[in-house]
């Protein structure tokens, strides 16, 4: 014999009943019971209106009038014409009845347990009655059984204790006797053992069903409702999440104390004892494998079988200096909670007594406080206990598994992974079976924390980095690109799965939480919102997603100022932008601590070099206990473009515009050929080898006139360049004479730094140096005679994007 229970999605209208009986219809076994709850919402509709007309609110006959419609409606979709009178009838006679119950609330103005323990039954009633008639008129051997005439309890309305013996004697002798195929029995009632209708309480449906399947030692008990099974995490919350195909019913219990709403932990106290196997089915999804719930352990192998969680949590604290050593704290403590009707879902207390953590409801929390502070009065008085400490807003995340506690670390591998993603953990618990490991956190942490977790139980360490970039024009074009070009690979290579959530310009911004499709975002941004940073930082920060990443491809100091923001909410932050490193020193130095404090990486390798790993070499010759003595480089790709390309057979002011249009300088040419951006760079190379130094420190060697210098704008600058060509001639004349090429240097050596043009001789390693091409020379104790050299393209969208793209990808790494 089988037993079989449908929830209230299962049968919430006569679309959804079709789904059931074709399932009933397909069962293998001769015998089946099916025990089904109320259409999906009337529960609620049940219990609105007995409140309302408790409270003499005459609008209670409107939500009687839904019920009504609810139930005739869906008997007129599955009963034929022919067959619908007496079914109606019946369903009228109920109605009237109900209504009845509910009007001698209403002229009382208030409602009983008993009251409320008749009235809510209807629902389970009608749907039991409605569904019964429609398996009989489809051809199916059925029956209804009115689950009040087998299941008895003691008269505790809304709580109501099984008898179980007298149940089990009712259930075997009636189901033992009939000779139909298909039993219909309403979950959720029962009866007093003077007749009066009582319910099970919160999953009391599927109470009734373990109740039948222990009292007939049934095959197996199907639970049917709209998942395809308990799932390693919950499927709303993580996307990722896949249905467990086996577990076992300690497993089971944990994960649905700890939130997976599929399986009500006392539900399945009766079929535990007999052994009796559970599956969890989607009756949406039949053909679904599901997950087996059976007295067996789980796989070899398998540690972490899922993760759960329990929002609207509340911590309360009990401590002080007089609960050490002193008996009867924790009875008293508990035993005050109790009384109140509290439940206590987590505790923890450290050895020292000195202090005790219980979690509880945040429905509670206010008067648990008052309670407690009260039975504590004395010793609060005397300032041996402080009064109770509550803490709101937080959520229990749990792992559960049989086999944890045979595998060593995962709670540093638990507590690890959520601390690289700035989520704090405010309490722990773990039994001695070690089969749960609960963790406390802020409930705005709790998708964060479930996908992370996830990420590193589950998905093979594929792990995913979500992007918020800013600055689409040349650089950020080509990062997108290269992004959509690289995605399957790093996937499939390097286990990194990267996400675009939110892009923008100067001018719009686009946000797509299940990431933006790189193939159109262009004509998806000219549809977004007006771009706003303060904005786009409150989005990227609400979002809250695991290994968030902030990329900015401007030049903009406005967006280097929000820097600090991004790494003080654990957002990593990724940058071409060379304003924020050069900036103030005691700047640089705060951007460097928030990234070590938050666990947010802080990488800009492009600021320098462009895609050359010189920032990256620096720091581990540094790390690996190297000292720089000397550095000597050229660090412009536009200034050693400019110079490599002008001659006596050009001007200078062409070959500047052909570099500003190729994209080698800045958008202001001026910031390159002023010195200004290599003075900058040379200061981050000075500052990643451990000196401390300000751009005003910087001595820098202009070869432009004053005039240009003093210009505000690009056509200003550009003719001033047409205006001073000979002295530009003058310049490569004397370089050319000495049998020299011109190259823009900067250097480093004993505190000291200087920019300028010098003339290379032949044989110096910068001589050759061609196109748009940078070089570094690092003088070190390890390499005083002999420099390293890192020599590569300086300058460039493509290998400029290419530079953030490796960023990213150390940040996935880590």
């Amino acid at each position: 014999m089988k037993v079989l229970k449908f929830g209230g999605t299962s049968v919430a209208n006569a679309n959804n009943i079709g789904l059931v009986k074709d399932i009933v219809s397909n069962s293998s076994n001769k015998k089946n019971i099916v025990v089904v709850s109320a259409l999906g919402g009337v529960t609620d509709l049940l219990i609105k209106a007995a409140n309302l007309a408790a409270n003499q609110d005459a609008t209670y006959k409107k939500v009687i009038t839904e019920i009504e419609e609810r139930h005739l409606s869906t008997a007129k979709e599955l009963i034929s014409v022919k067959n619908q009178s007496s079914v109606l009838s019946k369903v009228k006679s109920e109605l009237n009845t109900l209504e009845t119950l509910l009007e001698g609330a209403f002229l009382i103005g208030e409602i009983t347990a008993k009251l409320s323990d008749k009235i809510v039954s209807f629902g389970e009633l009608l749907s039991s009655f409605i569904i019964s008639e429609y398996f009989k008129q489809e051809g199916l051997d059925a029956i209804y059984k009115d689950s009040r005439e087998l299941i008895k309890t003691n008269d505790l309305n809304g709580k109501a204790v099984v008898n179980f013996s007298l149940t089990y004697k009712n259930a075997n002798t009636f189901f033992s006797g009939t000779k139909h195929a298909v039993v219909v029995a309403p979950g959720f009632i029962a009866s007093s053992e003077n007749g009066n209708s009582t319910t099970l309480g919160r999953g009391g449906s599927d109470y009734t069903a373990a109740i039948y399947a222990a009292a007939v030692k049934a095959d197996i008990l199907e639970i049917w409702t709209d998942v395809s099974g308990m799932y390693t995490a919950n499927p709303k919350l993580v996307k990722q999440a896949k249905a467990i195909p086996h577990i076992s019913y300690e497993e089971a219990m944990e994960l649905s104390h700890f939130g997976a709403k599929v399986l009500y932990p006392p539900t399945i106290q009766p079929v535990l004892s007999e052994g009796i196997s559970i599956c969890i089915k989607n009756t949406f999804e039949p053909e679904n494998n599901g997950t087996l719930i059976t007295k067996s352990k789980n796989e070899k192998g398998k540690t972490v079988r899922g993760i759960s969680s329990v929002e609207n949590i509340a911590l309360l604290s009990l401590e002080g200096s007089g609960m050490v050593g002193i008996p009867g704290i924790s009875k008293r403590f508990f035993e005050v909670l109790s009384q109140a009707e509290i439940s206590v879902v987590l505790i923890t207390q450290a050895s020292s007594e000195h202090s005790i953590c219980v979690g509880i409801s945040a429905d509670d929390i206010d008067k648990a406080v008052e309670i407690v502070n009260n039975a504590f009065e004395y010793e609060i008085e005397r300032g041996k206990i402080n009064p109770v400490i509550p803490e709101k807003d937080l959520a229990i995340v749990a792992l559960v598994g049989d086999n944890m506690k045979s595998h060593q670390g995962l709670s540093g591998k638990m507590f690890s992974t959520l601390g690289k993603n700035n989520v704090n953990i405010r309490a722990i618990a773990q039994g001695a079976s070690e089969r749960n490991i609960s963790t406390v956190i802020k409930k705005g942490d709790v998708k964060k924390a479930l996908n992370t977790l996830h990420e590193e139980f589950f998905e093979e360490n594929v792990k995913q980095l979500n992007l918020f970039v800013m600055g689409v024009g040349n650089v950020g074009a080509k990062f997108l690109t290269q992004v959509s070009q690289q995605k399957k690979y790093l996937k499939e290579n390097l286990k990194l799965n990267i996400r675009v959530i939110g892009i923008s310009n100067s001018r719009t911004m686009l946000f797509n939480e299940s990431g933006i499709n790189l193939n159109k975002w262009e004509d998806s941004l000219e549809k977004g919102e007006k771009a706003d940073k303060q904005k786009f930082f409150e989005k990227v920060n609400s979002l809250n997603y695991r290994n968030s990443i902030f990329v900015d491809n401007t030049a903009s100091a406005e967006v280097s100022e929000t820097y600090n923001k991004y790494l003080g909410n654990s957002i990593s932050v990724v940058t071409c932008n060379k304003i924020a490193c050069s900036s103030k020193f005691d700047n640089y130095q705060e951007l460097k601590r928030l990234a070590r404090e938050y666990n947010a990486p802080f990488l800009f390798e492009t600021n320098v070099g462009a895609g050359l790993p010189i920032i990256d070499t620096l720091k581990h010759l540094i790390a690996s206990g190297d000292k720089i003595l000397k550095i000597q480089a050229v660090l412009s790709g536009s200034l050693n473009f400019v110079f490599n390309y002008f001659n006596d057979e050009t001007t200078f002011h062409d070959i500047v515009k052909q570099a500003q249009e190729e994209g080698y300088t800045e958008p202001d040419p001026k910031i390159d050929l002023s010195g200004v951006d290599v003075m900058r760079k040379i200061l981050i190379l000075a500052r990643e080898s451990g000196n401390q130094i300000e751009i005003e420190d910087i001595v820098n060697n202009p070869f432009l006139p004053k005039e240009s210098l003093d210009t505000t704008n690009n056509e200003d600058f550009f003719a001033s360049l047409v205006k001073h060509e000979d002295s530009f001639q003058a310049i490569y004349k004397k370089a050319k004479d000495a049998d020299s090429k011109l190259k823009y240097v900067a250097q480093y050596e004993d505190g000291k730094a200087s920019v300028g043009l010098q003339e290379i001789p032949k044989g110096h390693d910068f001589y050759n140096l061609e196109g748009s091409d940078n070089i570094v020379l690092f003088y070190t104790e390890r390499y005083p005679n002999q420099p390293m050299i890192i020599k590569g393209a300086g300058a460039g969208a493509d290998v400029t994007a290419s530079g953030i793209f490796a960023d990213i990808i150390r940040i996935g790494n880590f």
